[in-house]
């Protein structure tokens, strides 16, 4: 974080705040001494992964099990 710190020019507070929320949000994972890593696959970040938690809580809340809930889903789907 300190040579990233020193080629960015800004503080190394700075850069480990951002690393904390890249964590945080499910961007990157530090795994110890080996370093940080960018989550490879789907991430928070993916749109598609937001839209189904959105789905996801929304059924959730209206008491729908997650049985239904995924018959609802695959047949959303069939239909297009």
């Amino acid at each position: 974080m300190r040579r990233l710190a020193g080629d960015l020019n800004l503080a190394p507070g700075t850069v480990a705040r951002a690393y904390r929320e890249l964590e945080a949000a499910g961007v990157v994972e530090t795994r110890g001494r080996l370093g940080t890593f960018v989550v490879g696959g789907e991430s928070a970040a993916d749109p598609a992964r937001e839209l189904a938690a959105e789905y996801a809580r929304r059924v959730m809340a209206l008491g729908v099990s997650r049985e239904r809930a995924l018959d609802l889903a695959r047949a959303a789907l069939a239909d297009l």
